[in-house]
């Protein structure tokens, strides 16, 4: 029991050395006196703490008094045995420990409570002592015993204040998922608007006006969930764990949403409307496909506001390559390398919308070259060139090819 000269571990102590019939009587006295002891201690808690609860057991007797009656029974039958540890008495003290756990309140007015009574049963102890006339050596011990046991009850209430705590983190974490799924399913606007508002306030989630969806790739399946911050809804129970950002472009908001998730990537959809979060979802998917084939950078969370050309491009992808089929046919006989070349200088050229020392710049190549290969583009698609629907389904059939690395990259002009 922790202190070498305590009755609970001592083989030689002041306390066995005393004659055991002392003991004995000490120990008849003290058990008898129990139950008083018990209803002063309670009477006191009560008086000094009027806030605690009154807990009734099944028989209608206050589960507190039935916990120190009983606290102080299996100490004293200890102290007469005095042989291994006294056994905490289980279940009443742990009980009290989960109470403190689902009322939101810390071990602290407990703990204050449980020493209060070891103050007070001490001193009927100490009277008891004199009138039996067990040597001071002895009842020194006997604190020391009493404090130690008194660490056996904290324990107990601990125990019971991490099990109600993670029973509450458990039913928070089933509710946001609740308010989660309805926040993210398409349908949900056809829902009464008085749905969405009490899951939101069952987990204390004040309604935003906007919000930005997040689809995270875990960085390891064990990895440990971001610590993005209570205001943040998180759902780490999907393969790709996902995100409600609340008021996206609140000052501060990037940069700790930055900081919390360092070492995950993933994507954030755009800020919409809080009844259009499934739309950021979907970017935010979008983006994060788009990630897993290389065609967005990887290895960070990145904005979807960030990325618009290539979410737009390259998306649709079965009518992009349609359209680029039949909008870049001119170039199917001129040879992939030759062909390639072609496309970027038109590419250059439709952007520029310059001459040949414009386009030569950007692609880094002689004016010559240039006018040579722009003489060439004209003879391939005649007058349909200068057509303006033409040209504009040209521009995105070769922006898009350009982001899946088809075309090189070109030297982009500055503002």
């Amino acid at each position: 029991m922790g202190p070498t000269r305590s009755p609970a571990t001592a083989t030689r102590s002041a306390w066995h050395d005393v004659p055991r019939l002392q003991v004995r009587r000490f120990a008849a006295l003290a058990m008898a006196e129990a139950p008083a002891l018990a209803e002063e201690i309670l009477s006191e808690i009560r008086r000094e703490y009027p806030h605690l609860p009154v807990v009734l057991d099944e028989s209608g007797e206050p589960m507190a008094l039935v916990g120190i009656r009983r606290a102080i029974e299996v100490f004293v039958q200890h102290l007469e045995q005095s042989e291994g540890r006294p056994t905490v008495p289980p279940g009443v003290f742990q009980e009290f420990g989960r109470g403190e756990g689902l009322h939101g309140r810390s071990l602290d007015s407990l703990q204050a409570i449980y020493r209060m009574g070891v103050r007070l049963a001490w001193r009927r102890f100490a009277e008891i002592g004199q009138q039996v006339e067990i040597p001071p050596p002895a009842m020194y011990e006997l604190v020391d015993a009493g404090y130690e046991y008194l660490d056996g009850l904290v324990d107990q209430s601990v125990r019971g204040y991490a099990e109600a705590a993670a029973r509450q983190a458990g039913e928070r974490l089933r509710l946001q998922r609740r308010l989660m799924e309805l926040l993210l399913a398409e349908y949900h606007r056809s829902d009464p608007a008085d749905a969405l508002t009490e899951r939101a306030a069952r987990v204390g989630w004040p309604l935003p006006r906007k919000v930005a969806v997040g689809v995270l790739l875990r960085p390891a399946r064990e990895a440990v969930a971001p610590a993005v911050g209570q205001g943040v809804l998180l759902d780490m129970e999907y393969e790709q764990p996902r995100m409600v950002v609340p008021e996206p472009d609140a000052a501060g908001r990037p940069e700790l949403l930055n900081r919390a998730l360092t070492g995950w990537s993933g994507a954030i959809g755009p800020p919409v409307p809080l009844a259009d979060a499934a739309k950021s979802l979907r970017w935010a998917e979008a983006a994060v496909d788009l990630m897993e084939r290389g065609l967005l950078p990887a290895g960070d969370v990145l904005y979807c506001t960030e990325h618009t050309e290539a979410l737009v491009l390259l998306q649709p992808e079965e009518l992009i390559d349609d359209l680029a089929l039949r909008c870049l046919a001119p170039l199917a006989h001129c040879g992939p390398t030759h062909g390639r070349r072609l496309a970027e200088t038109l590419l250059a050229w439709l952007e520029t919308r310059g001459g040949a020392p414009e386009v030569a710049t950007r692609l880094g190549v002689h004016p010559q070259t240039v006018r040579y290969r722009l003489r060439q583009i004209r003879e391939l698609w005649g007058d349909e060139i200068d057509d303006p629907d033409r040209r504009f389904e040209l521009e995105l059939v070769l922006r898009a090819q350009r982001l899946r690395g088809v075309l090189g990259e070109t030297r982009r002009q500055r503002p």
